[in-house]
């Protein structure tokens, strides 16, 4: 039986936002009971970032900011292992924590950023696009992937969640985009940060350099 007031917790060393894929590899007993807990529910836990510890081992603690993960696909492996899709859908705050179980869970509220003033929303999706737009074709140039970007959305939301999935930079400024309280302070942040590495893409891509993409990997849980 689930408690849906309480959310368990998976604290990674990722930071998941609003529509961005996730998958993972189950293999720790705390998380093979987790995930079983969640498909007997609806299939839903808390992505968090570790703020203090390591993904396997002792319990880590997580920031008070995630993004609420649900099961898409599961792939069942021997030794009761997973690998899992997920997909983000909401942003959350902790409420509390609570470790009366193997694994993590937390008291939370569904925590929606604070959205734009209706004379805001033309101008700064329009920026914003026009920099998303520049760091993707950058990107693409230095790794040599071919892109697509006619599909691109015009809402300002779905933009700085993209905006935020693409952006290669440390876990502690995409904790920051997702912990901002609203909209516009997550577009000041995802601008800022867009115009700094267009600027370092474009050094990167003036010099001639042999470079080997890694594919994405399951991040090791």
């Amino acid at each position: 039986m689930t408690d849906p007031n309480l959310l368990p917790l998976f604290p990674l060393n990722t930071v998941l936002f609003p529509g961005q894929l996730l998958p993972l590899h189950i293999f720790e007993e705390r998380y093979k009971l987790m995930i079983k807990h969640c498909l007997e529910g609806d299939g839903a836990f808390g992505v968090v970032l570790i703020r203090e510890g390591n993904e396997v081992g002792e319990m880590a603690m997580p920031y008070e900011v995630g993004t609420v993960a649900r099961i898409r696909k599961v792939d069942q492996l021997e030794g009761g292992k997973m690998d899992l899709l997920c997909l983000g859908e909401a942003r959350f705050k902790i409420t509390a924590l609570n470790e009366e179980q193997p694994f993590l869970s937390a008291s939370f509220e569904i925590w929606p950023w604070r959205p734009l003033e209706p004379e805001e929303v033309e101008p700064r999706s329009s920026q914003l696009k026009g920099l998303l737009t520049r760091y993707i074709k950058l990107l693409a140039a230095v790794t040599r992937n071919p892109v697509n970007l006619e599909d691109l959305p015009a809402d300002p939301l779905l933009l700085a969640d993209l905006a935020a999935i693409a952006l290669q930079v440390p876990n502690r400024e995409k904790q920051q985009m997702l912990a901002e309280p609203g909209l516009s302070e997550f577009i000041d942040t995802c601008t800022a940060l867009l115009k700094r590495e267009n600027q370092a893409l474009q050094t990167l891509s003036a010099i001639p350099m042999a470079y080997d993409r890694k594919p994405p990997s399951f991040s090791p849980n």
